[in-house]
């Protein structure tokens, strides 16, 4: 049970993140095959349907979008404030990382910091840099499977596909960013500035109720 309890949060994400994915599977699956009847043509089975362009583009293209809005706020934060917000770190707070050089030497730290100051350069910087990759990485998968999507469609009408690459000047591929992209701007902008105002007890996402709101950071 401890490894609940010490786990629950990553844990309860990822079921819901199983059950939501699985949710995406099933439906899109059902519109793909609504899709084809329309068209005469044969559906794709259940396991084919996981591995079509129709389906990965989809998943990459929602991936691509949290990992961009992560990797920017995580970054962003690390140079911009918003006084009052439990989202900002507090501009009349002193530095936290000053002094790792110092730091290093303490046996309780990461054994990375240890290693000279490319690595802890490296390490002081490795959430965003692990977002901005993973960013980069659902993007290309996106770009990719919407291209074979769009070359498949453009078959059924007898047309002449794009290419890969051409495909990353086509309006569509831009069209299924940006819609995703606002999104998650919007929504994060809505956070840090509903949390100076509004509290959610217990959660490290808003200030203590008591707080007032001019308090900045957690």
């Amino acid at each position: 049970m401890r490894l609940l309890r010490d786990n629950g949060l990553t844990i309860a994400l990822l079921a819901l993140f199983a059950f939501c994915i699985v949710g995406q599977y099933i439906s899109g699956w059902y519109v793909d095959l609504e899709d084809a009847r329309r068209h005469a043509q044969p559906g794709l089975t259940l396991f084919a349907y996981a591995a079509s362009p129709q389906f990965l583009s989809s998943v990459f293209e929602n991936w691509e979008s949290e990992f961009l809005q992560m990797a920017a706020y995580v970054v962003l934060t690390a140079f911009l404030i918003q006084r009052g917000s439990a989202e900002s770190k507090d501009p009349d707070a002193p530095p936290r990382d000053d002094d790792l050089d110092q730091n290093a030497q303490e046996h309780s730290v990461p054994s990375i910091l240890r290693k000279g100051p490319l690595w802890r350069a490296i390490y002081a910087r490795s959430l965003g840099l692990a977002l901005i990759l993973l960013f980069v990485a659902s993007f290309t998968m996106h770009w990719i499977n919407s291209a074979h999507a769009s070359a498949q469609e453009a078959l059924e009408h007898g047309e002449t596909p794009k290419a890969v690459f051409a495909y990353l000047g086509d309006a569509q591929l831009w069209f299924e960013s940006f819609q995703n992209w606002q999104s998650e701007f919007l929504s994060t902008a809505v956070l840090v500035v509903l949390s100076i105002f509004l509290r959610q007890r217990e959660s490290p996402e808003s200030k203590p109720v008591a707080a007032p709101n001019s308090q900045t950071g957690v």
